[in-house]
Order: structure tokens, then C-alpha cells, then sequence
């Protein structure tokens, strides 16, 4: 679930509020993850967290939203 869900009108506190949720949201996925996360704008849900892993290489549009990233923190080098 989104934080930005419970947005209403989209004020600047509920703005950074799903800012900070989808940030966290990235933050907690790259612990379990090889991939870059990424925080994107979303029209519907404010910000979205996204996996690198999903998408393979990010298409330019998707590119184009992002606002943060988080690197993966797994590593298979020792």
C-alpha cells in the first residue's frame, strides 16, 4: 500500500510524506536485493519505489521519473 493513497488534495506535508514512504519502501528492498531501486514520480500514488530487476534496463520514460536511487546491497563477490 501507498502512503500517497490516503492523499487527498496533495499538499506539500502529504507530498513529502509519500516521498519519504516510498524512499523507505526503496531502502528496505535493496537490502534483499542485487538490482538498483529506484523512486519515481507516479500520477496515481505520488512516488513509487521500483527494482531495476524488474525491468532490466529502465526504459527512457521510466527514466525520465525518477527521482532517487538506492543501490542493491547484496553482493556475490567476496
Amino acid at each position: 500500500m501507498y502512503a500517497s493513497l490516503n492523499i487527498a488534495q496533495g499538499s506539500f506535508q502529504a507530498d513529502q510524506a509519500a516521498f519519504v514512504a516510498a524512499l523507505d519502501k526503496a531502502h528496505a528492498r535493496s537490502l534483499h536485493s542485487y538490482f538498483t531501486q529506484y523512486v519515481l514520480t507516479d500520477g496515481d500514488a505520488g512516488y513509487i519505489a521500483v527494482d531495476e530487476g524488474d525491468y532490466g534496463a529502465l526504459p527512457k520514460a521510466m527514466l525520465d521519473r525518477v527521482i532517487d536511487t538506492v543501490p542493491g546491497k547484496l553482493s556475490d563477490e567476496f
